[in-house]
């Protein structure tokens, strides 16, 4: 993935400067150029060249006199799913950012990032994984392998993906080795940081190690999970059902091999149902809050998100589910692993 400077030119710089730099990008070649303030101006293409040196521009003509005057932009922390498709479906495959100042603080490939979501992340990464041992032994579990890669990238490559860049890592047993894997998160063009407990805060109290969350809603995820939840369409949910929590859900049946007797009070029977399969909603382990809420979990305490969601419901706060329909599974036997290893080879996370 390119850096986001390869895409852009100063006004000032010439024609055959443009040129090798369009050549550099090969397939996704547009230039945005900027001003000496690094602010938007126009955008450049292999096409818009040619169409100058047809009009009679030459070498020693400005690049602004080639430029597009009027190119398409997003702001940051702007989420805005209908222009995005917008760009998409005419075939934009490279949109700049911009902050308030309208000077570009990076661009959007849609190749490598399908969307901008306003999230900051948290993935809980701490526990022993006993269950699996002695896998676990001298590994963390978010670090086996399922597959050609460890469960917990395949979480942070989809994050990656609709654009969450600040992500957090909650850990405790072998941490070191999920430091050193992923480091600053540099090499993915992500910003990743480290939360490490003194002592067991529970499946949410490890939030409160952070005191820098750059957006006003969270998404808080167990890292030993593999599923292709679509999380641009979770975000949207959330924001539509103007919730304070959402929490994923997955389908749990049960299948009764009997047939079950319904009756009332009474004891009359009102239904018989053969063999009925019963249809539950579990928690799934991933959980957008608002950063409101973090005021109501206790500072310095082991506290976990299912008291967090008591919570919400006792104060009447907006709590809903969102159901999974794609794949899911929570890895956490060695039954769970060896499934995880035959499913990979026939889904896409």
């Amino acid at each position: 993935m390119e850096s986001f400077t390869e895409y852009i030119i100063l006004h000032n710089q010439s024609v055959r400067d443009a040129l090798i730099k369009l050549d550099k990008l090969s397939s996704d070649a547009i230039l945005f150029v900027v001003d000496d303030e690094n602010k938007l101006i126009g955008s450049l293409t292999d096409g818009d060249l040619r169409r100058g040196f047809i009009r009679g521009l030459d070498f020693e003509n400005s690049i602004t006199d080639f430029i597009q005057p009027n190119p398409r932009f997003i702001y940051e922390n702007e989420f805005n799913q209908e222009k995005l498709n917008d760009f998409k479906e005419n075939l934009f495959k490279i949109i700049p950012i911009l902050n308030q100042k309208n000077q570009i603080v990076d661009v959007l490939n849609f190749r490598f990032r399908t969307t901008l979501l306003p999230l900051d992340a948290v993935l809980m990464a701490g526990g022993q994984g006993k269950r699996l041992r002695p896998l676990t032994e001298n590994i963390p579990k978010p670090l086996l392998k399922v597959g050609d890669k460890p469960i917990i990238e395949y979480n942070i490559d989809r994050l990656a993906k609709v654009g969450i860049e600040n992500i957090f890592l909650s850990i405790n047993y072998l941490g070191e080795q999920l430091e050193d894997f992923f480091g600053n998160g540099e090499s993915k063009k992500l910003k990743i940081k480290y939360l490490k407990e003194n002592k067991p805060l529970g499946t949410i109290g490890s939030v409160l190690l952070v005191n820098d969350f750059e957006h006003d809603n969270i998404l808080v995820m167990n890292s030993d999970l593999l599923t292709n939840i679509d999380f641009a369409d979770f975000y949207k949910t959330f924001i539509d059902s103007n919730a304070d929590m959402a929490v994923a859900a997955t389908s749990y049946h049960v299948d009764v091999p009997y047939a079950v007797l319904e009756s009332d009070e009474n004891q009359k029977v009102q239904t018989l149902k053969e063999k009925p399969r019963y249809t539950y909603f579990s928690n799934a382990g991933i959980y957008i809050i608002r950063k409101k809420l973090l005021s109501m979990i206790p500072k310095d305490q082991f506290y976990d998100i299912t008291d967090l969601m008591e919570k919400v419901i006792e104060m009447d706060y907006h709590l809903i589910t969102y159901p999974i329909n794609g794949y899911w599974l929570d890895i956490g036997t060695h039954a769970d692993f060896k499934k995880a290893q035959e499913d990979i080879k026939h889904i896409k996370i």
